[in-house]
């Protein structure tokens, strides 16, 4: 059975061109075609958004418009569109799109939503190709479409047992009408969607082919690297660069911005003439340390905010009123992003022109502000998107970008910019230092009957109100403080989630403890009371969500007690994303050993049963190495931690076993970057005081663990 989906020529166009991977199909004429069989075209479609190129020869090429950043949405996006399409995946060639927003619309790697925001417009764009093509068929065998089916690449009419290739048929479907009427796939009839995929890229990157940003070579390009100040809150008062301009193949040392550049024909040419600048730099905004990041945190969670977050019930008079207040307090540090590799883009400025090329998960964002620092139209740049080798919500700032673009154009020359790891961790854009308390009010006969959050972060938030317990309990309060700083923060994978998970489902779990009930078994409680009397608006499907906590419960054998090991149980709700983890530790020489962790994950419609594994395990794993290890300090405004000497990242012998399970289910795909990463915190800590008796409400973890003894 097939969906029907209408929508006329204008419609399609419009559908196909919204949302994180905006599609348009249309036709280009490879070897093999007649000169001039694109007179026949209307000219109109050629100024289309060339989504799909069909070869004569058969070969499909699918454009991947969204930025690559490791989460695999250059293989998975193509694969809708093949699925519907009707074609091989052996036949299919993917390549990467530039920035084209007139094509594309929203081109953005961030908050796990590419394959969620453009579902539809990716199967309704092979879809209507797909018909178009059997129209074509149809028509040169005066036959109904009707009689005609897809496979493999062909248009098959049984009756005479006729058949055409997709090549055969490109240069007549791509003149014909789009039609108002197309089919999707029923689900069930997937073939290539919920099939392992290995990654499109996975040959160059095993064989080292240039694929990345500081892979970038251009004729005449010039080396740079930029000096910033040494810690927030400082200036540049002044610089004397006459020694390094001496050196050998430096070719002009610039300032701008509070920023000293160096340009060279070299990286260690470059790297040797930025030491040997003589830079003064004096304070601007008072210096910041950690030491005052806490005691402001402390200050603010003992105020009552000026705005509520969200408020059900009669939180106040409950708390009031309580027999038992139940309350922990939950913190964690500032993290760096730590991408591989570290920030680096090629400019290209000269004649009113720019060219832009590297890793960027925000290309319109950062064309948009490349424009207004340079002066120039954003219609006079050119952005091309590489694969990135880490991105985590670093590359959603363009702000090393704009330096790039900004050192080219007063050199005169094009440049490649590019961080030490020193850089990129001083310079760069943190997770938020975040702290909360988080209350329960409890009746005489034990009983949950209040909730409160109160959250404070340095520059950022420390609570996600419509979380989870939200809408299970009658009288419901979250409060959140925003503290200001100089220390630039942002987006962290996971952002927000990925302190709450931590941090709530601690708590979930002590309360469960106070209360005398199994921790999954009251959050079980807790969703059916959201489901048969919701308090407020519910942002998640309770039965959705009881099914992932059941799921990793009975795969993890939670509550069978196996002697010597110790598990740790967290369920949590991002991204549209329903996840439940159990976390497995066992006690090597006195030192837990995170041995296993079982995932069970609804996140709709699996596309690509590789990746998406790939991704569960990866967040789970950067989840519970930062939650062990990561900690970013400062003194006098300083991040004291600036390369992997003193910044610990969780290493393969440490990582856990991972096994993750998907609900199958017809619903849309839903987010899955992100998702895992959260919770992997909580059901660390969980399993962590399971097995050393000592409850840890500070990360880093490890840490931690040696203060207590």
């Amino acid at each position: 059975m097939q969906a029907q989906v209408k929508f006329d020529r204008r419609s399609f166009i419009k559908v196909t061109s919204v949302a994180g991977g905006g599609v348009l199909f249309g036709f280009n004429f490879f070897a093999g075609s007649a000169p001039n069989a694109a007179a026949s075209v209307p000219l109109e479609w050629f100024d289309m958004n060339a989504f799909l190129k069909i070869a004569a020869n058969g070969t499909i090429t699918i454009m991947s418009p969204n930025p690559e950043i490791g989460q695999g949405v250059k293989t998975a996006m193509p694969m809708v569109v093949a699925e519907e399409l009707d074609v091989d995946w052996a036949d299919v060639v993917v390549e990467q799109a530039p920035l084209d927003t007139e094509k594309y619309r929203r081109q953005v790697a961030g908050g796990s939503g590419s394959l969620r925001s453009s579902w539809d417009a990716l199967r309704r764009a092979g879809a209507t190709a797909r018909q178009m093509l059997v129209n074509a068929a149809a028509q040169k065998w005066q036959v109904d479409a009707t009689e005609c089916t897809t496979a493999s690449g062909k248009v098959l009419h049984k009756a005479s047992t006729k058949s055409a290739s997709y090549g055969e048929l490109a240069a007549a479907a791509v003149a014909m009408e789009v039609p108002e009427n197309v089919e999707l796939k029923d689900p069930k009839d997937f073939k290539l969607i919920g099939t392992a995929i290995k990654n499109v890229d996975n040959q160059k990157i095993i064989t080292g082919q240039p694929l990345f940003g500081m892979d970038t070579q251009r004729e005449g390009m010039l080396i740079a690297m930029a000096v910033h100040p040494p810690a927030f809150g400082m200036k540049l008062k002044s610089v004397d660069h006459s020694k390094a301009t001496a050196m050998p193949g430096i070719e002009k040392v610039v300032t701008f911005d509070n920023i000293v550049a160096v340009t060279g024909r070299t990286t260690w040419e470059v790297m040797k003439a930025r030491e040997a600048l003589k830079i003064e730099w004096e304070t601007d905004t008072p210096p910041e340390n950690t030491a005052g990041h806490n005691r402001l945190l402390d200050e603010a969670l003992l105020k009552q905010p000026e705005e509520i977050a969200r408020k059900d019930g009669d939180p106040e008079k409950t708390f009031r009123t309580a027999a038992k207040i139940f309350e922990r307090t939950y913190e964690a540090p500032f993290l760096p992003h730590n991408t591989m590799e570290p920030m680096n883009f090629f400019a290209g400025v000269r004649d009113g022109k720019v060219e832009l090329l590297g890793p960027i998960q925000t290309p319109e964002g950062t064309r948009r502000y490349v424009a207004e620092k340079l002066g120039v139209n954003e219609s006079s740049i050119s952005l091309m998107l590489t694969r990135m080798g880490g991105g985590f919500g670093r590359r959603l700032n363009g702000d090393f970008v704009v330096e790039a673009a900004m050192i080219s154009k007063l050199v005169g020359a094009p440049v490649k910019l590019m961080y030490t790891r020193e850089d990129d961790m001083t310079k760069g854009v943190y997770r938020p230092m975040l702290k909360s308390t988080y209350r329960a009010a409890l009746d005489a006969h034990g009983n949950l009957i209040g909730f409160h959050v109160r959250g404070a972060g340095i520059n950022g938030d420390a609570v996600r109100p419509d979380n989870f317990p939200a809408g299970a309990i009658a009288n419901y309060l979250a409060e959140n403080h925003q503290l200001e700083s100089n220390i630039t923060t942002g987006a962290w994978r996971s952002p927000v989630h990925n302190f709450v998970g931590f941090a709530e489902q601690s708590f979930l779990e002590e309360l469960a403890v106070e209360m005398g009930k199994d921790p999954v078994q009251f959050r079980l409680e807790l969703l059916e009371n959201a489901k048969n009397n919701p308090a407020g608006e519910l942002q998640y499907d309770p039965d959705r969500f009881a099914g992932v906590i059941k799921l990793a419960a009975e795969k993890s054998g939670w509550g069978t007690g196996k002697a010597g090991v110790h598990q740790g149980f967290a369920a949590y709700y991002s991204h549209n994303t329903y996840v439940a983890e159990v976390v497995e530790v066992v006690m090597q020489e006195n030192h837990p050993k995170v041995k296993k962790v079982w995932c069970a994950v609804d996140c709709g419609i699996v596309v690509n049963l590789s990746g998406a594994e790939t991704e569960a395990a990866g967040g789970i794993i950067d989840g519970i190495g930062h939650a062990l290890y990561g900690e970013l300090t400062f003194k006098d405004g300083a991040p004291q931690q600036q390369n992997f000497n003193r910044y610990q990242l969780i290493r393969i012998g440490d990582a856990p076993e991972v096994e993750t399970f998907f609900v199958k289910n017809e619903e849309p795909p839903t987010g899955l970057g992100e998702p895992t990463l959260s919770l992997a915190q909580g059901a660390l800590a969980n399993a962590l005081s399971a097995a050393t008796g000592k409850r840890l409400y500070k990360q880093p973890f490890d840490a931690a663990l040696k203060a207590l003894g």
